[in-house]
This record gives C-alpha cells, sequence and structure tokens, in this order.
C-alpha cells in the first residue's frame, strides 16, 4: 500500500490525519510563505500553487526507504481572504491584534489548497475547498488576552475555529470546518482512498471529519 508523507508540522494538520485514522510521516518543508507575492491571481489559485510548492518541496524531505517504496506527498496551506486582503499567520503581536480587529464584525472566506505529489509517477492532484466564516463583535478585552496568549501564532487568519468556538467567540461558517482548520478532510479522504492511501474509504473516518461541523 502507498504511504502518505505530509509536508507539514502543523499540529492542527496531524491532528486531523490521526483523528481520521490514516498513517503518516512529516516534515517541515520550510517553505516561508510570508515574503512571496501572488501577483494578478484569485486566492484559489494562490493558495493552490502555495500547497503545490510545498508538497514538492516535502520531495526532498522523504525518508530513505526501500527504492520500491510507493510515497504520496501531501502539501496545504490556507488562506483568510476579506474583500480584497489576503491574510495569512499574523507575523507578531500587533499583526494578530490588527487581525482579530477586522475580522470582527464581518464574513470573511478560508480557502485551503491541497497538493498531492506522486514522485515516482510524476503525477500530481490538487484541488482547492472554501467556506465562509461569519464573527461577531469581540471585547476589547478578549482580543487583549487572546492575543497576550499566543495562541495565534502559526494560524492563518490569527485564530483556530474549534478553540475559538470553545472559548465562546460569536463564530457561525458554511462548509467545511475541517478546510477552516487547515485540511479539507471531507474531499480528501476519498482522493487518498483513491490513491489507494487508505485500505478503503473509511465511513467512520469521514463521519469524523463531518462531526467538526
Amino acid at each position: 500500500m502507498p504511504r502518505l508523507f505530509l509536508a507539514s508540522t502543523s499540529p492542527r494538520r496531524k491532528l486531523l490525519l490521526r483523528q481520521a485514522g490514516i498513517a503518516f510521516e512529516c516534515a517541515d518543508p520550510a517553505i516561508d510563505d510570508g515574503v512571496l507575492v501572488p501577483g494578478e491571481v484569485t486566492p484559489q489559485q494562490w493558495v493552490a500553487s502555495l500547497a503545490f510548492l510545498k508538497a514538492s518541496a516535502g520531495i526532498e524531505s522523504l525518508p530513505a526507504c526501500d527504492p520500491d517504496e510507493h510515497w504520496f506527498v501531501l502539501g496545504a496551506d490556507t488562506l483568510v481572504v476579506q474583500g480584497d486582503a489576503l491574510i495569512g499567520q499574523p507575523r507578531d503581536a500587533d499583526h494578530a491584534r490588527e487581525i482579530i480587529e477586522v475580522l470582527a464584525n464581518s464574513t470573511h472566506e478560508v480557502h485551503t489548497g491541497v497538493a498531492i505529489i506522486d514522485p515516482r509517477k510524476g503525477d500530481r492532484h490538487m484541488f482547492v475547498d472554501s467556506a465562509t466564516v461569519t464573527v461577531g463583535d469581540i471585547p476589547g478585552r478578549e482580543i487583549n488576552a487572546y492575543v497576550n496568549s499566543g495562541n495565534w501564532r502559526g494560524k492563518a487568519g490569527a485564530y483556530n475555529l474549534h478553540e475559538r468556538l470553545d472559548a465562546g467567540w460569536p463564530i457561525s461558517y458554511e462548509g467545511d470546518a475541517t478546510t477552516i482548520v487547515g485540511l479539507p478532510m471531507l474531499r480528501l479522504i476519498p482522493l487518498l482512498t483513491r490513491l489507494g492511501v487508505c485500505a478503503g474509504e473509511d465511513d467512520g473516518a469521514i463521519m469524523q471529519a463531518r462531526a467538526g461541523q
């Protein structure tokens, strides 16, 4: 059976794969997308490009193994879009505060791009999944406490959906919750099954992913 290599060290992406019962290895692709400029492309095209860039970089980190062993390399990237603004991960605490203040009392989109590369055959499989998130009013004291907690680090849009819902933030959304978290499991699990990474489409795994909504 082919094996999966995740070109990411994101705790949230690793957790989603583990919850679905999908075995994988992982490593940081060492891509700093904060220094890259999208140019004249749509947010969906940009996030797909970043996912492909990370998957491509991940090929270099594949573990030494039997040459007959078959790997698929998975890369993903998540982008928050509000109006014309593309919002990735905050640079620092001040930037995190600015992002949360901008997202409060408004609706934004979340796009997660996924790229899977088969280094042995040269095949690639890519898709982008999108969701819409509405955030209500967040008192200044709650924003201050959140920024001081440091929990915004490494999160597109400076927040994690389930963590903030558990904290009582006024958030509603349309779409797959796992897309907002960073890995669209409702589309990814069937794709991995078709590629042979999963032994068979696990209804329990899909229900687990759907339960995140």
